[in-house]
Parts: structure tokens; sequence; C-alpha cells
């Protein structure tokens, strides 16, 4: 299984740098087995059925972008220095491990300011990356991130251009409580609550469970064998109460379907022994072509990078070839990829 298996051509004006407003405009294109059809976010009614269950992540993402300044005395004085930071994830030590531009410039032990009152030592440097002790903790330290961080956006838009205030809600769900992801379950962009109002009045449920999105979802494969590549650890967990509602809703005929891969990855990895049951902890689950589903039906998702592990998933689920026609039809017709994009309804042949 070659990594050139999961690659494309794709047109950089597909890439959105904004979503659609509102957020249920956006397009949606549905693969139903054999057929696709164009539609729209705000059509998903006419494709759910009641008793389908959507299992919703609702992980909420921290302003984890911040830029500070470095200070420190040579031999001609002072000397300061600008320094970007993108926590990654927190560690049980109470620090952080964390991006940092330029890695080079900072000794260990140097103190980055953030803001008058904000600051953190560079305490070592672990595979590339910085580990900072903050001056915070807590709900201070919570606020800190309020008034000076940003919002991470994925390098594909960053490149383009700088988070902004309409990122603040742009780059949230509208249900998302439990926080401590850096990237966003993009599916889930896609939801305002007129929309989850009128699936709930159809019939249809949600679940919601929690996976702390990583920084490593944008982390390129650099293997050409993609059963040897290792994924990238994130923390999940699925409740007693969401095991259950899932549990019943298969057991009752009803479709269970995850809006976004993290959701789907989460609930995979709580069903491994078998049925779902709860679950907590870290998963590096890596789902490709020849992966046995246990609990997923069908899947909302986003547009995703070429060569990416996300298109391995969705080519697990719903096949290589059909995935690389659907990606086909989504170029043609001028859908828009990644984050901001399009969604996509993948409903797997029988």
């Amino acid at each position: 299984m070659l990594l050139s298996d999961f690659d494309f051509d794709l047109p950089e004006d597909l890439i959105a740098t904004r979503p659609a407003v509102p957020r249920s405009a956006a397009r949606l294109l549905v693969s139903d087995g054999p057929r696709i059809t164009d539609a729209h976010v705000g059509d998903l009614p006419d494709w759910l059925r009641p008793g389908d269950r959507l299992v919703l992540n609702d992980t909420r993402v921290i302003p984890a972008r911040l830029t500070g300044t470095r200070r420190r005395m040579s031999g001609q004085g002072e000397v300061t220095a600008k320094i970007e930071a993108t926590l990654l994830s927190p560690r049980p030590d109470g620090q952080w491990t964390a991006l940092l531009k330029p890695l080079r410039k900072v000794q260990v032990g140097e103190e980055i300011r953030f803001g008058d009152d904000f600051a953190a030592r560079l305490t070592g440097v672990e595979d590339g990356q910085g580990v900072l002790r903050f001056n915070l903790e807590g709900e201070a330290f919570g606020q800190a991130l309020e008034a000076h961080g940003a919002m991470p956006l994925p390098p594909y838009i960053a490149g383009r251009r700088a988070a902004d205030a309409r990122d603040r809600d742009d780059y949230q769900s509208v249900f998302a409580r439990n926080t401590g992801a850096v990237a966003a379950p993009t599916a889930s962009l896609h939801f305002d609550r007129a929309l989850l109002d009128r699936l709930a009045a159809m019939g249809v449920t949600f679940s919601h469970v929690t996976l702390h999105v990583g920084a490593g979802t944008f982390l390129p494969v650099k293997v050409e064998d993609v059963r040897t590549h290792r994924m990238h650890a994130e923390w999940g967990r699925v409740s007693e109460t969401a095991a259950a509602e899932i549990a019943a809703t298969r057991a009752e005929g009803g479709r269970v379907i995850p809006v976004g891969t993290t959701a789907l990855r989460l609930i995979e990895t709580a069903a491994r022994a078998g049925g779902i049951a709860p679950w907590e902890g870290e998963t590096d689950i890596f789902i490709y072509p020849g992966f046995d589903f246990r609990v997923t039906d069908a899947l909302m998702t986003n547009f995703h990078l070429p060569k990416s592990t996300l298109l391995m998933l969705v080519s697990a689920l719903i096949g290589r070839e059909r995935v690389m026609a659907i990606y086909d039809h989504a170029v043609r017709n001028g859908y828009r990829f990644f984050s901001y994009g399009d969604a996509s309804l993948l409903i797997p042949q029988p």
C-alpha cells in the first residue's frame, strides 16, 4: 500500500481561507452507494432519517498561537528577538510542548514574554519541540491565553493570512465545551443551532465525545509504505452515556454517523474489543484500507490533503477508487477544500 496511491492534483485556488456564511451554506457532496449528489449542508435532513445518531466531537480549541519576545544580555547589552510559539500539548508536570520559531535562537533557561504578566521559560528541547513552563496556571493561564493568543489556523491558511477576530468564532464549533484542542474538528464547523434543531425535530439523535485534536493532524506522511507510518497520539474520552447511546442506536437498527474523522477514530478506538464501551486515554489508531469498522455506518467529513492519513481513512470506509472518483468530481465542480472548506457525506455501499 503506497503513499502515491493516495495522491491527486489539487488546484491551489480551491483551498478555502474563510468558511461559508452561514455555516450550513457550505456545499455538501453526498456519496450514497454508487451515486454522487451535489447538495448543501443545510440539506442534511434530506439524507438522514429518524433513528440516525450523529457523533459530535465537543473539544474546544484554545488560542494556542502566541507571539512573544526573548531578552538576554550579551557583550553589546540587552538583545531582543521576536519568537512565535504554537502550543501543542500539556504535559503531566504542568509544562507544555510547543513549536518555537526560531527554536535555534532560544537557549534553555531563557524567558519568553508574551505580555506584561504572561511569560514562559524554555526548560528543554525534545524532538525538535520546545518545553515551556509558564508563570501562570489554571484559570489565570486560560485567561492569559484568551488575552494574548490567536487561533492556531492550519499551515495552509496561516501561510496566506494571520488569524483575526473572526477566527475566534469561525474556528470553533457551536457545541465546543471541553477545552484542549490545538486544531478544530473541522466537519463540526458546518453546524449551526438552527440545523441541529431541525435534525433533532425529525428524530436524529446526538452523542458527544471528546478528542483533543493535536497539531500532529497536519504532519505529512513521510514513508512510501503507509503501513509503517506512526500516528501521533491524541487524548480522548467516550463517556458511559455516549457508549450506551451508540450501542442502543445500533441495536435498534439506526445508523451511527461520526461528524469528522476525529469522532470516527475515537469511537472505533473505543470499539476495538468488540462492541463500543466507555473509554479514556490516548489513541494513535491508524485507519487505512483493510480496517475493520465496528460501529461506523457513514461519515460526514471535509475534503482532505493529498497523501494524508485522513484520505487513507475515508478510503478505508468507502474504497480508494471510490474516493478518487469523489475527489475528481469535487475538483472539477469547484468544491472548497480543507478546514474552512466544504463537506461530504460518505455512505458506504451495503
